[in-house]
């Protein structure tokens, strides 16, 4: 398809969904935020009280399911007309993802949700492997990261923003053990793609990143 797709990939805690979403929102683009995905699938599952060993009706909830994404100050999921945005970090919602998340036959579908999300007049995606996997002929690609040590620190910011208490040194493990990970596991892992632009955002504002992005567009 003579679509339009800018792929944003990287590391969590390197600011892509806040980029991604600020991007998408000055090109007039649709978004689509990968990340969500599976656990938008997880409270389709649960809403609808299938049984989480029936891989067939799963897939059946998985096809039918209709998700949009609304990108203001913060990102708004929308499942089948509801807004889910506040459930997506619930640890049944996490437990069930993780689940589901096993079954070929399921990652085969939420694979082709993905991609039909490429409209025109273009789609801005954000994950971990959305110029490797799901777009891997988009016409832009970012990988977007910066360094565990800035990560952790926008993380602890965050958290005590929030009044939530957090330690810096093990909130820095705790990244870079998740790098790891993701680096590693056999489905999907995180990748940078050959064509695909570096931007390390250790040493850059999320207004600065964002003005690179939209360059490398237009």
């Amino acid at each position: 398809m003579n679509i339009p797709v800018l792929t944003i990939d990287g590391p969590s805690g390197a600011g892509k969904g806040t980029v991604s979403r600020a991007v998408a929102k000055k090109l007039g683009w649709h978004y689509l935020d990968s990340g969500s995905i599976y656990r938008s699938l997880a409270i389709a599952v649960l809403n609808a009280g299938v049984d989480l060993h029936n891989i067939e009706t799963i897939v059946e909830v998985a096809q039918g399911m209709r998700l949009d994404f609304e990108c203001g100050d913060e990102l708004t999921v929308i499942l089948n007309g509801d807004d889910i945005t506040s459930r997506l970090g619930a640890e049944t919602t996490g437990n069930t993802a993780s689940m589901i998340a096993a079954y070929p036959e399921v990652r085969a579908v939420l694979l082709q949700k993905q991609k039909d999300f490429q409209r025109l007049p273009g789609l801005v995606a954000d994950g971990r492997d959305m110029g490797t996997v799901v777009f891997p002929d988009a016409k832009y690609k970012i990988y977007l990261s910066a360094s565990a040590t800035e990560r952790a620190k926008r993380r602890y910011k965050q958290l005590i923003e929030k009044g939530i208490g957090a330690n810096l040194d093990q909130i820095t493990r705790d990244i870079e053990e998740r790098d790891r990970r993701d680096r590693e596991r056999d489905t999907a892992p995180l990748a940078m793609a050959e064509d695909a632009l570096y931007i390390d955002s250790s040493d850059m504002t999320i207004e600065q990143v964002i003005d690179k992005v939209i360059n490398l567009v237009r």
